[in-house]
């Protein structure tokens, strides 16, 4: 019995071609000769599209992490110890971020082409994709540039909060890429699994590019040269994270030896407008717990003292190790009698700001490197540094490290 051949399968709508626009229109960059460049091939979008994923997977999930312990929602937590996780996590989400850039522009450059492919919409879902595409560059585009602009502190060209809009951007980066991805499986693996030819001019070859001039650079030589760009840029940013790097950094934004004391500044008293009333001689602590009391300085002066040894981690990438010495957290909790699940509010002298209080959690309230601080590397805090006492805990963003402390309250 002879089966007959199955009628065809009509397109879906949406995967129907369109009707081509006439040939007249293509011209300029719509040329087919106009892009053809022997460095480009699918093997090497697919190459650096891995490479650009892997920085932007690190970018994210370091930058997920330092969101969700400044917003803790309810069912996370974050330890005290290692107290330089933090500092090894929002260092590698600078340095991630630096490094993305060159391997993001090479991928751009490698593939940008395509934007001026003929016939420039095929179908509807071919448009659809093509406009998704331009979300993905958009997000990730403008997650490095204002990245770097946060990092520099040049907020007058950002009319909006960055904070928020850097973290609902990342997971719209990070979400069309996995889209992009998803939708380009095929052509990836197919790029990749290309076989590995016995020598570079033979790898080189893809038949949809032109083989390598003589004497010229090859797609394993852009390869390269873009990974060691990549490379360096990390290498000349990590100094501010990584001491024994630090001679070498040019794009760290932060000497963590230069201020006060040794330490970087981000905000000053005058800024804060606490220049006054740090000094004022009537300034009292106020602790309201369940036993509420106010110390004076002469008084945390006179209780028993403690001295550690912690990083001071900024959020903007850079850290730096210091000598704290101060009261322990937990004699403070004690004479509060706050429990030892209990959490405390500490606020500042500053009267308003983002970060002008912090709430501190277990297990940070009775760790005993937590300290409310009143010396810094053997001397009385520079006021820039919180005078006349500051909270320093382990393993905790400097933004929580509250300056200039006024009052702790029992929550």
């Amino acid at each position: 019995m002879v089966r007959k051949p199955a009628p065809p399968v009509a397109p879906r709508p949406l995967n129907r071609r369109l009707p081509e626009p006439p040939s007249t229109l293509r011209r300029g960059p719509l040329r087919e000769e106009a892009w053809r460049s022997p460095l480009r091939s699918e093997r090497t979008a697919a190459v650096l599209g891995i490479w650009v994923g892997i920085a932007f997977a690190i970018c994210f999930v370091t930058g997920l992490i330092s969101h969700l312990i400044q917003q803790p929602p309810s069912w996370f937590g974050w330890p005290s110890r290692p107290v330089n996780l933090y500092r090894i996590t929002q260092g590698l989400h600078v340095i991630s971020g630096f490094a993305a850039i060159p391997l993001l522009l090479a991928k751009l450059w490698t593939v940008y082409p395509k934007l001026f492919e003929w016939p420039p919409v095929r179908s509807i879902l071919h448009a659809v994709g093509r406009l998704s595409l331009l979300i993905l560059v958009g997000a990730a585009l403008f997650q490095l540039i204002t990245g770097v602009l946060n990092l520099a502190r040049w907020y007058v060209v950002m009319p909006f909060f960055f904070t928020t809009t850097h973290y609902w951007t990342a997971w719209i980066a990070i979400g069309a890429i996995l889209v992009h991805v998803g939708s380009k499986l095929a052509i990836i693996r197919l790029g990749l699994s290309a076989p590995a030819a016995e020598s570079e001019e033979q790898a080189d070859v893809d038949v949809d590019s032109p083989p390598d001039p003589p004497g010229g650079l090859s797609r394993r030589g852009f390869l390269t040269a873009v990974a060691a760009t990549s490379g360096v840029v990390a290498l000349t940013t990590a100094g501010q994270t990584v001491p024994a790097l630090s001679a070498i950094t040019v794009f760290g934004q932060r000497d963590p030896d230069l201020g006060p004391q040794g330490l970087p500044v981000n905000k000053s008293a005058i800024a804060a407008g606490v220049e006054e009333t740090a000094i004022d001689p009537t300034y009292r602590l106020i602790l309201q717990g369940p036993r509420s009391n106010e110390l004076s300085l002469a008084v945390l002066r006179s209780l028993p003292q403690h001295t550690v040894t912690l990083p001071i981690t900024c959020v903007e990438g850079w850290s730096a190790t210091a000598d704290w010495t101060g009261i322990r957290m937990a004699d403070l909790l004690d004479l509060m009698d706050l429990p030892a699940d209990g959490e405390v509010f500490v606020e500042s002298l500053q009267e308003d700001g983002l970060y002008r209080a912090s709430v501190l959690s277990p297990p940070h309230t009775r760790d005993p490197l937590t300290l409310l601080a009143l010396q810094l590397n053997g001397e009385n805090l520079h006021i820039d540094h919180g005078y006349p006492a500051r909270l320093i805990a382990p393993n905790r963003p400097g933004v929580l490290q509250t300056k200039w402390v006024s009052r702790m309250t029992a929550l």
